[in-house]
């Protein structure tokens, strides 16, 4: 594998990562998000001040800096679009390093953003693209499942932990990682990431146990659309 094809998905993926499409969405509608609610430019700050839409579509987006460098990192190291859209990208390990590398740089662009201070979101949509892009399948079932638990629950911090929790686990089942000959590698950026989204979301576990997580009132959450403005 050439160093220098790592070099540039690495770089390529970071700098991908530090888009943040709550920001550019907020400010075409007048908004600023970073100076609204929890000061996070991420889905669920959406959802709250700019409605589900809003929310939705940045949700979309978000995964896609996780999708875009997950497939570009495997197709670069000699994996094939085929075996991804039919879940068959883990028989190619060699391409799911470059899969997860890809996905771990705009990881650590979202979290850790050089264009903002290092200071970025919580990483979970991105997380999930990386999941829809390993397996597209399981991407489809935990983002209906988190809807539904969003539904019930109404802590949108909880969903994201959780199901990412959840996908890491049967990612590296499906991997093969839990077997005594898997991929120490691979075992190592799936580990990273988990990781890097539940130090993420610290603040939100803490408010969690101390009972002080905002909650989500995802009904009314549809059909708000408001054009608050505020200062830039």
């Amino acid at each position: 594998m050439e160093w220098w094809k790592f070099l540039i998905l690495i770089v390529g993926s970071y700098l991908m990562g530090n888009i943040f499409f709550a920001r550019i969405i907020s400010r075409l509608r007048h908004y600023d998000i970073s100076k609204a609610g929890s000061g996070n430019p991420g889905t669920m700050n959406m959802v709250r001040n700019l409605g589900f839409s809003m929310g939705l579509l940045t949700l979309l987006l978000d995964m896609l800096k996780g999708v875009i460098p997950s497939i570009c990192g495997y197709l670069l190291f000699g994996g094939s679009f085929y075996d991804l859209i039919t879940c068959n990208g883990a028989s190619n390990q060699v391409a799911c390093i470059g899969l997860f590398t890809g996905g771990l740089s705009a990881l650590v662009g979202n979290i850790f953003p050089v264009f903002y201070y290092f200071k970025g979101g919580k990483g979970a949509a991105v997380m999930f693209g990386i999941f829809c892009a390993a397996n597209p399948l399981m991407g489809v079932i935990i983002f209906i499942g988190g809807f539904m638990f969003l539904l019930l629950f109404d802590y949108g911090s909880l969903v994201s932990f959780s199901f990412v929790t959840i996908a890491t686990i049967v990612e590296a089942y499906l991997l093969g990682l839990m077997d005594e000959d898997g991929n120490i590698v691979l075992s190592c950026l799936l580990f990273a990431m988990f990781c890097l989204v539940w130090f993420a979301h610290r603040q939100n576990i803490f408010r969690l146990l101390t009972g002080k997580e905002n909650r989500l009132n995802f009904k009314k959450s549809f059909g708000k659309g408001r054009k608050k403005k505020n200062s830039y």
